[in-house]
């Protein structure tokens, strides 16, 4: 699980309704091991926080509009994102096997009982701390013994050749990866970011999500984020704002001695 300075659990809450979301975040204040680094109301926003932040628990409505709560684990395991641990919180009994057959960790019934949200929490901190016990730190992978130089952009319909140090970043949507250089952006011909990661130098191109590969040298700026978090504003046209995982943010403040 993820790498965390202190033994709190990130948490996010999602419901469509303002005030069941707020009583949630509320209540789980009164719980110290428990993080909300942030709120949602509705589905599709679920699955965004949920990519971007990489919580480890997500407190989540079943029946929303757009995207329901069992549509948002589906649409994160066709996206192949690694999921937290889920908690439903509904007023609807029926879907508690669907979820569980989802692999959701708890079904809660509204209006919660704070003791058995208790029990919750106290499982949820229980499983993901046995899961983070016996990780030791992996070891790096052996660079190779040949760094690419050179890569092939598809972009117009044309196969373009471009110099790794003008690659600004990597990102990777539905199985097709797109780099962004300083000249102009296409698709590349490897299938995984971990593949084009490999290939390169890698003192020079951090992982810094798992959809992001990014050139450390073409980082214009860091900016705060949500509680504890940070994305990096990068030096493209577009100075897009890229995501740094959580995971990813202690090598961030070593880097840069935030």
């Amino acid at each position: 699980m993820r790498d965390r300075a202190t033994a709190t659990l990130t948490t996010v809450v999602v419901d469509d309704e303002k005030l069941a979301c707020e009583e949630l975040a509320f209540l789980l204040h009164d719980f110290p091991e428990v993080e909300v680094i942030a709120t949602g109301s509705n589905g599709l926003e679920a699955v965004d926080l949920i990519q971007k932040l990489e919580p480890e628990l997500v407190f989540l409505d079943v029946n929303m509009p757009g995207l329901d709560g069992l549509g948002v684990i589906r649409r994160l395991r066709e996206r192949e994102i690694d999921l937290p641990h889920f908690i439903f919180v509904t007023a609807y009994d029926q879907f508690a096997v669907e979820a569980f057959r989802l692999e959701a960790m708890d079904y809660l019934l509204k209006p919660l009982e704070k003791n058995r949200l208790s029990e919750t929490i106290e499982r949820a901190r229980r499983v993901i701390q046995e899961k983070k016990a016996p990780e030791v730190p992996a070891a790096p992978k052996p660079a190779p013994s040949t760094t690419r130089t050179k890569l092939m952009v598809r972009a117009n319909s044309r196969y373009l050749i471009v110099d790794a140090n003008d690659v600004i970043y990597a990102t990777i949507d539905n199985g097709l990866i797109t780099l962004v250089t300083t000249q102009f952006e296409g698709q590349s011909n490897y299938r995984t970011i971990e593949d084009l990661q490999a290939s390169l130098d890698r003192e020079m191109f951090w992982r810094v999500h798992r959809s992001y590969l990014v050139n450390i040298n073409r980082i214009k700026e860091v900016v705060p984020w949500f509680k504890s978090s940070y994305q990096l504003r990068m030096d493209d046209k577009k100075q897009t704002e890229v995501p740094v995982s959580r995971v990813q943010t202690r090598r961030l403040r070593e880097l840069f001695k935030l």
